[in-house]
């Protein structure tokens, strides 16, 4: 039999290799072909009495970062469709049954009789990481880059092919709430000390490596099957398990406020999972998986984080007229702590970058932020001290105007204020070089009013970071109504190139984020003028499912900016369109 996403080839051993290789994708994924290829893998190497064991790898450079969550999507829509047509009884099983397809081939995997090894080549994560785990072992390749984990708690979904109960029949309790509440990936070290891989072998010898195992004896059955299997934090009602979730509830209450369904299932899925046998406490999995994918909640966020960020990068409001552009250098004006962060993260994509202050002591700060910051990487380990070295070559402080002649992008990040905004123009647009596109960091200002500086608006357009830079990952495109189509382009370009997620929003005043967020922190602001308690006030938010309380985010975002934006708008409107008691309430 042929397979379109794998190929399989048996060794004179017996030893069946499937190579697990979708056509014309950079990246395997488990889609509906895929899971349905693997059962009838499963199937055909089970009953051939030829083979003796089973290696499965990847064709790619990575094993498989997981699902296409578009399946998920589809699952959804199937059921809404047969709940219309035939009742809610007939919708909730079409959904459950298309909702373990994956964990019950992962589970004939488990029980074939047949020893299956995966031959884990680089990243694998979500369902990719759940097939791995229903192997008898797991040998990976020497490869830095490769991470492990089960990342659907970031999408508001969980592990639904059996990863919540074999990993908490593999790891003691709390690492597994760690790594499925967290959903955070981990090296081959750290997966080899938690005895999660059985070996890390140079990638040449990998294959050689998985094979050797089976031939060597390697049992075809999973600990948790065979007698006498004993969980390795003990049973639940022990006193480790006692002690673990009682109060795993209560952080997971004080963290949520039980605002996301998908974290509660989980640790429901592990308590109630770990007091059954494996058959019936993946059914158990299954029947959760299947009610949280129909939450608004996972709806919302695989729109949003998954289904939206492929459109993005697939160039969604990039003009398709345009040829792509790359920014070979940029330059910042306003090396404080948001422009040397951008300043920071633009050197990190790889581009010469210019700091530009009014005053040489002031941009040799900036300078020194971007130290400090590829520093505190280097300390954690998520970078080397030649990626230093290489990184701070690219920064220059200076503050000379004229480095603006060589630059294909110019960011301007100085105070929310029009009048300094309106100075810095005059210095800057002489100095443009045919081409280059000029920015605004304003996180309020409408980019129309600042553009008028310009004689060709066409060039101006708003480019707005969150505070931290580093950390936060969404920037806000801001068209005028003169920006130009080129502008546009180089913008989404620059943003990509230095691994932002970039949203283009029309012109008003706050734009998108700023609007929402004024109006939540002027709301508590209010509250706080009409007497309710400050605490009952940041709870209720969290409650809301706020990360924060709307004071707690006034503080961060700074008074002394609230009140710059205020003051902006008071200029701009007119004193009406401020509110003038909580204008009072932060200046005193």
């Amino acid at each position: 039999m042929t397979f379109k996403n794998f190929k399989i080839e048996t060794d004179a051993d017996g030893i069946a290799l499937v190579t697990w290789d979708i056509p014309g994708r950079s990246m395997n994924v488990l889609d509906t072909t895929t899971i349905e290829e693997l059962g009838a893998i499963v199937d055909q190497t089970t009953a051939d009495a030829a083979v003796k064991g089973v290696v499965i790898t990847s064709g790619k450079e990575a094993f498989s970062a997981g699902a296409d969550l578009s399946m998920l999507e589809g699952m959804n829509k199937a059921f809404a469709e047969t709940r219309k047509a035939k009742g809610e009884e007939a919708a909730q099983q079409l959904l459950f049954d298309e909702s373990r397809k994956l964990s019950l081939t992962l589970r004939r995997i488990e029980t074939s009789g047949k020893p299956w090894v995966a031959a884990i080549n680089g990243l694998a994560l979500g369902g990719a990481f759940e097939v791995t785990l229903a192997c008898h072992y797991r040998v990976a390749a020497d490869n830095p880059k490769t991470k492990l984990g089960l990342p659907e708690i970031k999408v508001g979904l969980f592990p639904g092919g059996g990863g919540t109960q074999r990993l908490a029949r593999l790891l003691q309790p709390q690492d597994t709430m760690q790594m499925l509440l967290k959903g955070e990936a981990i090296n081959l070290t750290k997966a080899k000390a938690m005895n999660l891989i059985g070996a890390v072998v140079p990638a040449a010898e990998l294959i050689t490596a998985a094979k050797e195992w089976i031939k060597s004896g390697g049992k075809a059955a999973a600990p948790w099957d065979e007698k006498g299997f004993k969980l390795p934090g003990g049973p639940v009602y022990s006193k480790q398990g006692m002690q673990l979730f009682p109060a795993g509830n209560a952080i997971y209450r004080r963290e949520t406020f039980d605002n996301y369904p998908a974290a509660r299932a989980i640790m429901q899925c592990v308590y109630e999972g770990l007091q059954l046998p494996m058959d019936a406490a993946l059914r158990v999995e299954s029947r959760y998986f299947a009610k949280i994918l129909q939450s608004k909640e996972a709806a919302a966020m695989i729109r949003s984080l998954f289904i939206s960020m492929q459109e993005l990068s697939k160039g969604a409001r990039r003009p398709p007229n345009v040829p792509p552009t790359k920014v070979k250098k940029l330059a910042i004006i306003g090396a404080g702590f948001m422009g040397a962060s951008v300043g920071f993260v633009s050197a990190r994509g790889g581009m010469d970058v210019v700091l530009i202050d009014r005053d040489q002591a002031s941009a040799d700060k900036g300078l020194g932020h971007c130290e400090a910051a590829i520093d505190g990487l280097i300390s954690k380990g998520r970078a080397k001290e030649a990626d230093k070295a290489a990184l701070m070559a690219r920064i220059t402080a200076t503050a000379d105007f004229d480095v603006i002649k060589d630059c294909d992008l110019v960011i301007e990040a100085v105070f929310e204020d029009r009048a300094v905004k309106a100075e810095i123009y005059k210095k800057v647009q002489p100095l443009l070089k045919e081409g280059a596109i000029i920015a605004s960091n304003t996180s309020t200002l409408p980019i129309n009013s600042l553009a008028e500086e310009f004689t060709d608006q066409s060039k101006f357009i708003g480019i707005h970071f969150f505070s931290p830079v580093e950390k936060m990952m969404l920037v806000e495109i801001i068209v005028g109504k003169n920006t130009g189509d080129v502008a546009l382009a180089t913008a989404l370009d620059y943003v990509r190139v230095i691994g932002k997620t970039p949203i283009v929003v029309n012109d008003s005043r706050g734009f998108f984020a700023n609007r929402c967020v004024l109006r939540f922190t002027a709301e508590g602001l209010e509250m706080l003028l009409e007497g309710v308690p400050p605490a009952m006030i940041e709870n209720t938010a969290k409650m809301a499912g706020m990360p924060v309380g709307p004071l707690s985010l006034s503080d961060e975002i700074a008074l002394d900016l609230v009140l710059k934006i205020m003051k902006a708008t008071e200029a701009d409107l007119g004193s009406q369109a401020v509110d003038q008691a909580q204008k009072k309430l932060i200046v005193e």
